[in-house]
Parts: C-alpha cells; structure tokens; sequence
C-alpha cells in the first residue's frame, strides 16, 4: 500500500510538474464554438448555463445550450501531430469538467497531444425517449471531430490522427460516435461537415449505458464493426454499473477482429478520472499513453 500511495504521489506531482513546464511554452487554450448559429435541435430552454466551482476550478457544468470546444495544445517542439476530442461524464446530466476535462487535457499536452475538450449538451432535453441516449451530444461530438480535422494545418494536427476519449456518459458517447461515423446526427452546416467524423481511434473509460437494461447486451446504437477504430478501454472491477457493459464492448471488438486492450483494476470504484489517488487505477494513463506508441499512434521519441 504504502509502494502504491508513493507511486500516484510521484505521478501526480511529475504531472504537474511536467504540465507546468509545457503551459509556460504552449499556446493559450482557445475556445470555439460548435456551431455558427443555434446548435441543431434546440427547441426547448433549459435555463441559464450553470458552473459549479471548487477554488479557481470549475468542476462541473450544466445546462449547455450553446457547446463549445477548448483546444489545448503542446509547444510545437513536443508536437505529435495527435489530436484528441475529450467527452467529460456526467450520465448526461452535467459534466465533469475539471478531473474529466481539464486535468485530461494537461496529461495529453505533456505527451505531446493536442486535447479537444467538448462542452457538449446536458441535461437530457425533455422529449429524449425514454431508454434512448440524447441525440444532441452525438451531434457535438460527431461536429468536433471534422471541426479538429477542418483546423488540422491551423494547430499542427495530423488530421489521419484524430482520437477520442471519453468517461462514463463521455464514455457511451464516445464508443456511440466511433461506431456510427457512417451517418451524420445533423444536416450539413458548412464547409467543416466535409471532413469525416470518424475518430480514428478511442479511449473509454468506464463507459456507462452500453448495455440494454438488465442483460448483457450491447444497446443497439452500439454499432460494433470491423470498420470501428482501435480502442484503449479501462474499468474497475467495483464499478458495478460500468465493468460487465466496458467487458462486452471489449469482447464485441475483438470478434469484429478490431485492435482493443483492456484493463480492468482491482478496486477504483466509478468516476476516478484522472483523481485516481493511490488505488491501482492511476497507471491508466500511462497504460494508455504506451497503448498509443505500440500502435504506432505516438511517435517515439
């Protein structure tokens, strides 16, 4: 226990140093929004968008009418040329935004990628049938991934390395955007809507609803093929509603013969993030960061 509690806090504060040392060289974060007018299928208001804070972090959002994308990028002599489109959780509720978010986007800058992290629509809109996930998230993040691709020359972004990651509802809404790349949630809007939705890989952790309620099947917008994109998948063990849907994801990946990993921890509960303490679940993004080079993702430096 006590080799575990010393290696997150050497990893945490190695992090935190190393996010430090890019932020004083990379280019400020920037913020765009989604769409040039009203997002698609905003018919009914939700009130005013709401942030809750903890100290100079916003920790979770609500209420998101108009999505936008925070681009955060490495200093151009740590570049990849990797980008990756970064879905907070929330059960599509509100979002994580800070340990699913913000703290996602340092890890990836100081392995040299550019993160994309996408205030997509919560709350579930009254009218989602019942059952059915929010269509509106699909569209954000379906309109992220050709937006990153459409500004690739612009952030040194090599548009055949666009990824995406998400948590729990991120998670479902990530996998949902991987494996229904075919059809677009939306009509054409502009020149952006040219470039593929497609990720051309996926991160989820602890993805929540990809199985149909009280069975072990995948839920039908889990369209599962030898087209989807490799995937990095990670999971507790204790997280009862995400370990059996995370596990049928990966399993449903290798009969398509797609190239996935998984790992599942011990004890991590639901929701660590990038908070994983001194449980075992805090190698997850080193896990990832080397899924990434072995598949030749990364480069090697």
């Amino acid at each position: 226990m006590r080799t575990n509690v010393r290696l997150a806090l050497s990893l945490s504060l190695a992090l935190a140093v190393v996010a430090a040392a890019l932020a004083a060289d990379a280019p400020s974060p920037t913020t765009l929004d989604l769409w040039p007018g009203s997002a698609p299928g905003e018919t009914t208001p939700v009130g005013d968008e709401q942030a809750k804070k903890k100290g100079d972090a916003i920790t979770s959002i609500t209420n998101v009418t108009k999505p936008t994308m925070t681009v955060s990028r490495p200093p151009s002599d740590k570049n990849t040329g990797v980008a990756v489109v970064v879905l907070p959780g929330g059960g599509y509720q509100n979002l994580a935004w800070e340990h699913e978010g913000t703290m996602v986007a340092d890890w990836l800058n100081s392995i040299g990628v550019t993160a994309v992290v996408v205030k997509y629509r919560v709350p579930r809109r009254p009218g989602t049938p019942k059952g059915e996930p929010p269509v509106a998230a699909l569209m954000d993040a379906q309109r992220a991934l050709s937006l990153v691709r459409s500004h690739a020359s612009d952030w040194g972004v090599d548009p055949k390395k666009v990824g995406i990651l998400g948590f729990s509802a991120g998670g479902h809404l990530a996998a949902w955007a991987s494996t229904n790349a075919d059809k677009r949630a939306y009509e054409t809007v502009d020149a952006a809507d040219k470039e593929q939705c497609r990720p051309d890989f996926s991160v989820l952790i602890y993805p929540g609803g990809v199985l149909k309620r009280g069975t072990t099947d995948l839920t039908p917008e889990m369209k599962i093929s030898g087209e989807s994109p490799p995937a990095f998948l990670a999971v507790a063990s204790d997280d009862a509603g995400s370990l059996e849907g995370t596990v049928a994801l990966y399993l449903a990946l290798k009969r398509a013969k797609v190239p996935a990993e998984l790992h599942v921890y011990g004890v991590g509960g639901h929701g660590f993030g990038m908070r994983t303490g001194d449980r075992p679940a805090a190698s997850w993004p080193k896990r990832c960061e080397e899924w990434m080079r072995d598949l030749g993702i990364l480069k090697v430096r």
